[in-house]
């Protein structure tokens, strides 16, 4: 499912385009992550699994000015859309997810069924850091930049491209040793997306029936023309990490979760 470096680069550019916003757009969908509580107020629901990710903002000195800006434009951008459409992730969360693992209804499954999976999951991580360590680690970060925002059906997140090709095959790799270990795929998890590196700022929340979608395209485009005359917005992916989470707000690690300096 790998994609050459070209054509990755093409396909997230195409992501940014006001033609991509004005199809996405009319397919939004309330995400099911948060909810509206009885006395009105939103909480995130129950969502537990785990992912490879790099450090959560509040973790990570390496990318302070990097995730002030993007703290910076998901403030604008609620101020502009309305924190009713657009529920914010807190920004002490917000992190690069390297590879998606197993959540929700699958991983209760697999705790209902194999009591040892959070162990063997623990594992089985191991041993794809250690495999792929010699291609990835090399003792300087993988650069990506930020190069604007993204409509999901049900999220607003930046993505990011590569710096350059190497910086692209170094993040492929570690992708490769973890959905391509047959011992982990033994645990049922298996990769089910392209790569697309982001930062989600926030989820839909109520979608009004009156939403002006030609209005709500002109903004986010705004927000990439001026991004495009500003200095560019660079992250440094230093540390790969198992993380779990047990809703969209809060990702944690344990002292024995295997981690990967690249």
């Amino acid at each position: 499912m790998d994609e050459t470096y070209q054509t990755h680069v093409n396909r997230v550019a195409r992501l940014t385009l006001p033609a991509s916003y004005a199809s996405q757009l009319q397919n939004l969908q309330s995400s099911p992550k948060f909810q509206r509580q009885k006395e009105g107020k939103i909480e995130a629901a129950s969502f537990p699994g785990y992912s490879i990710i790099s450090p959560p903002y509040r973790e990570d000195s390496h990318n302070e000015e990097f995730y002030q800006h993007l703290q910076d434009t998901q403030q604008q951008l609620i101020q502009q859309v309305g924190e009713g459409l657009l529920i914010p992730v807190p920004p002490k969360s917000f992190h690069v997810t390297l590879a998606d693992l197993i959540w929700d209804s699958g991983y209760r499954e697999a705790v209902r069924e194999n009591p040892n999976f959070d162990q063997q999951l623990k594992n089985r991580i191991t041993e794809s850091f250690q495999q792929c360590n010699p291609v990835v680690s090399q003792g300087k970060p993988v650069y990506w930049q930020l190069l604007g925002l993204m409509v999901r059906p049900r999220a607003i997140a930046v993505c990011l491209v590569p710096k350059d090709e190497k910086d692209y095959e170094r993040t492929i790799a570690l992708r490769r040793c973890i959905y391509q270990n047959s011992s982990l795929i033994g645990l049922g998890i298996e990769q089910q997306y392209h790569f697309t590196a982001h930062v989600t700022l926030g989820y839909f929340g109520e979608i009004p029936d009156n939403l002006d979608r030609d209005r709500l395209t002109d903004t986010l485009t705004d927000f990439n023309d001026r991004w495009l005359a500003a200095e560019q917005q660079v992250f440094q992916l230093h540390r790969a990490e198992l993380r779990k989470f047990d809703d969209m707000t809060r990702y944690y690690r344990e002292e024995d979760f295997p981690v990967m300096e690249f």
